[in-house]
């Protein structure tokens, strides 16, 4: 007996040629296979679907609101079967993705070793930059990325996490310059900045107490476009620095760096995937995500 997915297979095939005879032809089934399995739907429903005539199939105004909300339904289930059966066949040759050097050294370990043991055949291409790098014109068949949410409503992406951020400067040097009450104080202390982090002229925070939103000038007397230089330097005495928390466990760990200010929560940032226009996901791009996300899933103290 046809299960309730298969009728509605069918249905929609049917509604969507117009045709009992047509569409049990393309299902690989029979006219009268096709007939019941839509009678059994309609009878389960209770409620008639389809207008038969002699010269054509037409659908009941519940008939059009029901495919209407069962559509993506077998859209999603057609993916899924697609991407299960090509599964063994495209899981193989290169896959290249872009990733940020801390993001690559810190979390991608575990997540490539677990995909290059189930995978053999697939042979994959990291390559590690902190830039904003072009996908497409790069060859590049995603990136992963740790920055603001995507302003660009064109770009392809999936949000995979948010990116616990903190501010951070060594207890030497908090002894030297004092300890900062409030963000707009911030503007009196030596602040280390990240080049690839477009944040405009003003940072932001905003309260965990009352919701209220703080705006202060960025002046940096240094820059560079290496998280972890900064946080060395900042680990070093040199500064007050903004920086996702993963990057720090060390030097949190060893109390070579604090916490400061910890009322105030600077700017969300995400660990995203981005993607080239893609119509659909190839499957070894699909698996990489999923490892990821199920990976940070599992161990979300990795990123806080």
């Amino acid at each position: 007996m046809a299960g309730q997915i298969e009728r509605i297979r069918v249905f929609a095939k049917v509604a969507e040629l117009k045709s009992f005879a047509e569409a049990a032809r393309q299902l690989g089934t029979t006219r009268s296979i096709a007939t019941r399995y839509v009678g059994e739907l309609e009878a389960s429903l209770g409620v008639q679907l389809l207008v038969r005539t002699t010269r054509k199939v037409s659908l009941t105004i519940a008939g059009q609101i029901y495919l209407e909300r069962t559509r993506h339904l077998l859209d999603e289930l057609s993916r899924a079967d697609e991407l299960v059966r090509q599964q063994s066949a495209t899981l193989q040759g290169k896959l290249r993705v872009s990733a940020p050097f801390s993001l690559g050294r810190k979390l991608l370990p575990e997540a490539l070793g677990h995909l290059l043991g189930t995978y053999p055949d697939l042979d994959i291409d990291i390559e590690l930059s902190d830039e904003f790098i072009d996908i497409v014109a790069g060859g590049f068949d995603m990136s992963l990325r740790i920055s603001g949410p995507p302003s660009d409503v064109s770009t392809i992406w999936r949000k995979i996490a948010i990116v616990p951020r903190v501010i951070v400067a060594s207890p030497d040097y908090l002894k030297r310059a004092g300890i900062p009450k409030h963000p707009s104080e911030l503007t009196e202390h030596m602040q280390l900045g990240y080049s690839h982090f477009a944040s405009g002229q003003t940072f932001t925070v905003t309260s965990q107490k009352d919701g209220s939103v703080e705006q202060f000038p960025l002046v940096h007397r240094f820059m560079c476009n290496s998280g972890e230089l900064n946080a060395a330097l900042a680990a070093r005495g040199h500064g007050v620095f903004s920086v996702p928390k993963f990057m720090i466990t060390e030097h949190l760990q060893n109390g070579s760096l604090v916490e400061i200010l910890t009322d105030w929560s600077p700017p969300e940032i995400w660990l995203t995937a981005y993607y080239p226009p893609y119509e659909q996901l190839p499957a070894k791009v699909e698996v990489f995500t999923s490892f990821i996300e199920d990976l940070i899933k599992a161990n979300p103290e990795w990123l806080s």
